[in-house]
């Protein structure tokens, strides 16, 4: 097809997708066209009288073949040309952006680091890239681990970005090149994009397209493997933000790995590098997630910073992704909890004996026993709660939580449920 096309109109389809078909008359494009409609009326009109001698079908179909050469001919008399940009010799500008973060040091390619490539590739003016590229473009290096900063030189480069922030660094060189007659990117990077977003850089896709707009190509360089043949990361932790003095929590886990199913490992939690807390975990097959949980008890009050980890195994490329961190407060307070029962029940007898024991929970029982009569426990004088359910919202958000068993709604007033569904929403 592609032979028959260019045999017809002189140029493959590759050339058209990257052209713009115009046309470039002796004479105003308008002339033609007038001509041309004016042959094809007195066409049409001489078929038209000779209505005797001919048939309306054969009538319809010699007009419409008149009517086809004839436009055929005008097309060619408009010289239609084929016009296709291309880049002037040492006028056009291309960027290299090179990832410089510390995963490039990995040495999972078969001659040494990733780095080493980027080295080969960029390292110095006669680099093979640099080289092929700088005989007919401008060249101007950036860097990903400096958000898209320009550097100094590629053998400058020290592999130390903490991330790879591939759309804030790609919309800031957009930003650079503005106005810059730009024939494209050439990025080389493992393709790990592992930044948390910056405000307005929008996604990688977004970017993409945002320089596909503007006829700036991106040409990528993949350095290294997509996968390692053995791994483990922590892919997720999680823990409550707060707690209080004395409680305990349960830091949740959750182990990926490939290369060493069913092999059991240790995940420690350190607090301030004291081992608070362990687990042996099984991993699983490939591929495969494992959750573990992990009671860590809060004795200290404070910010804590916690310190998750699971040991480097053999054989194991990266180890950064063995640990996470996340912080936790510990809150050395007493919180009390409002308990409201509409009539007596057993359940009253146990909730409390189950808290007496807790130093962190005051339970203050409020028991209804007859109509406009309550029982109060555990309040902290003779006055709270004396005529019944708060009626400020000053007395209700006092505690920080609320029990309403076997009580009807009619038994709070209008205002009393607005302030309830005031503290549900805070």
């Amino acid at each position: 097809m592609d032979r028959l096309v260019e045999l017809l109109f002189k140029y493959r389809p590759f050339a058209f997708s990257k052209g713009t078909v115009a046309f470039a008359p002796p004479v105003p494009l308008w002339v033609i066209v007038s001509a041309s409609l004016l042959v094809i009326g007195v066409s049409v009109l001489v078929y038209t009288r000779n209505a005797d001698s001919l048939g309306r079908r054969s009538r319809i179909a010699l007009v419409l073949l008149r009517s086809a050469s004839i436009a055929l001919v005008a097309f060619a008399l408009a010289r239609p040309v084929l016009l296709v940009s291309t880049s002037i010799t040492q006028r056009n500008v291309v960027g290299v952006v090179v990832d410089d973060s510390r995963s490039m040091q990995l040495r999972d390619v078969e001659d040494g680091a990733r780095a080493d490539v980027i080295a080969r590739l960029v390292g110095g003016p006669d680099s093979s890239l640099l080289r092929a590229l700088a005989s007919r473009y401008q060249l101007r290096v950036f860097r990903l681990g400096g958000g898209g900063r320009l550097a100094g030189a590629a053998s400058d480069l020290t592999y130390d970005g903490t991330r790879t922030r591939l759309a804030s660094s790609l919309l800031r060189i957009e930003d650079d090149l503005t106005g810059v007659p730009t024939a494209g990117l050439v990025l080389l990077s493992d393709g790990a994009d592992n930044s948390a977003g910056s405000p307005g850089a929008g996604t990688l896709g977004e970017q993409l397209l945002s320089l596909r707009s503007r006829g700036v190509p991106v040409y990528t360089v993949g350095i290294g493997k997509e996968r390692f043949d053995k791994d483990i990361e922590l892919s997720r932790v999680e823990a409550p933000r707060a707690v209080l003095r004395d409680a305990s929590v349960f830091v949740e886990v959750v182990l990926v790995q490939r290369g060493y199913g069913g092999t059991r490992v240790p995940v420690v939690v350190e607090d301030s590098g004291r081992i608070v807390g362990t687990a042996d975990v099984l991993l699983p097959r490939d591929g495969e997630a494992v959750v573990a949980r992990i009671r860590v008890p809060a004795t200290e009050t404070g910010a804590r910073l916690l310190r998750v980890r699971v040991a480097e195994q053999p054989g194991e490329l990266v180890s950064d992704n063995n640990e996470r961190r996340l912080l936790v407060e510990v809150r050395d307070r007493r919180e009390k909890i409002l308990y409201v029962e509409g009539e007596p029940r057993f359940e009253l007898k146990f909730l409390r004996r189950a808290v007496e024991k807790d130093g962190n929970i005051q339970l203050v029982t409020l028991l209804r026993s007859s109509k406009d009569k309550f029982l109060r426990l555990g309040v902290d004088d003779s006055l709270e709660v004396a005529s019944g359910f708060p009626r400020t919202r000053a007395e209700l958000f006092a505690y920080r939580a609320v029990v309403l068993g076997s009580i009807e709604a009619a038994f709070f007033t209008a205002d009393q449920l607005r302030m309830l569904a005031d503290f549900v929403g805070e």
